[in-house]
């Protein structure tokens, strides 16, 4: 059902173009994303998208595809190392796929705050860290834009580890989570995340996890009536383009994209913190309990054997970062 409602919204999403009759014509670049049209990531989408088009004079045209239209994120990821002309919002779980390392930046309580992730996209670290994304085909038009804190959704409170412990959750297809709930004692299944409701409301899984935008945007607040704030990932996300692709654009285009794209990542961070508590708000209108009793501090404990699960990550990666995040 939320793939057919975003479906007949895409057409909004595809902002009309001027035509452009001198150089080389329109460039046009579809950007994908698995998510609906009421959340903060899309919004920021259609945001960059119009001013990416504003600022060309109508030379460069961002077409937003919500929904998995173009497929799952996973897919999308690989249509883009392929070297097709897309963009996907996607995060650094999915990116360590190809570069191992990303990975952590998605792991469970590695910080508190989304905005102590500043500090790591500023170091020499990151920068290391962008430089072998390019060499893997991926070229950043945005990173580090505040997704959410990730939240449990399920028929029950979940307060502690315990809570959880042997429940069938939905995780997205991707290590870092399958390894956090194996942490935390539950039966993590992937489900893709046009699926999720149907796979709640069948009993296929007992739980998910998501920020609030996208637990609402998903409508699971419909089948399940807990929410607990485990806030187990901080979850930011990435833009990525092919690298190749991006290198053959005008010089001036690049540069336009990275700058819209940077505006479009503050805004995401903007419309997501500014839309929390309207999204509680909602949840509690539509008769949904929001656990806020959860005992962080033990699933912090409980997901960090985590941290050793990944044996392709450079050595001491975990405490290579941490170190940078206290500094």
């Amino acid at each position: 059902m939320l793939r057919r409602r975003t479906m007949l919204t895409a057409a909004g999403a595809t902002l009309a173009a001027p035509p452009y009759v001198s150089g080389q014509g329109v460039i046009t670049i579809r950007h994908a994303h698995s998510l609906s049209t009421t959340e903060p990531a899309h919004l920021a989408a259609v945001f960059f998208a119009r001013n990416v088009l504003e600022r060309s004079g109508g030379r460069v045209r961002i077409e937003v595809f919500p929904g998995e239209q173009l497929g799952s994120g996973k897919d999308v990821n690989e249509m883009i190392r392929a070297g097709a002309n897309v963009m996907n919002i996607t995060d650094f779980g999915y990116l360590a796929d190809f570069v191992p390392d990303a990975g952590i930046l998605n792991g469970p309580y590695l910080v508190q705050r989304h905005e102590q992730l500043a500090r790591l996209f500023a170091t020499d670290w990151y920068r290391d860290l962008d430089r072998r994304i390019q060499q893997a085909g991926f070229r950043l038009i945005m990173a580090g834009a505040f997704f959410g804190a990730r939240h449990m959704i399920a028929d029950k409170p979940i307060r502690t580890p315990a809570d959880i412990a042997g429940m069938t959750v939905r995780v997205p297809p991707n290590t870092m989570w399958l390894e956090t709930f194996r942490a935390l004692g539950a039966r993590p299944t992937t489900v893709q995340w046009s699926e999720v409701y149907n796979a709640l409301g069948q009993g296929v899984v007992q739980a998910a996890e998501a920020p609030f935008g996208s637990l609402w945007g998903a409508r699971l607040h419909e089948v399940r009536k807990v929410i607990s704030t485990t806030a187990h990932f901080i979850a930011t996300t990435t833009w990525p383009i092919n690298n190749g692709f991006f290198s053959r654009l005008p010089r001036d285009v690049q540069d336009l994209l990275l700058e819209e794209g940077a505006k479009g990542g503050a805004e995401q961070t903007r419309l997501t913190v500014a839309m929390e508590e309207d999204f509680i708000a909602r949840f509690k209108a539509a008769g949904v309990t929001v656990v806020t009793d959860v005992d962080r501090a033990a699933f912090q404990r409980a997901t960090v054997p985590v941290y050793s699960a990944f044996p392709r990550w450079t050595p001491n990666l975990h405490q290579t970062v941490s170190r940078l995040l206290a500094s």
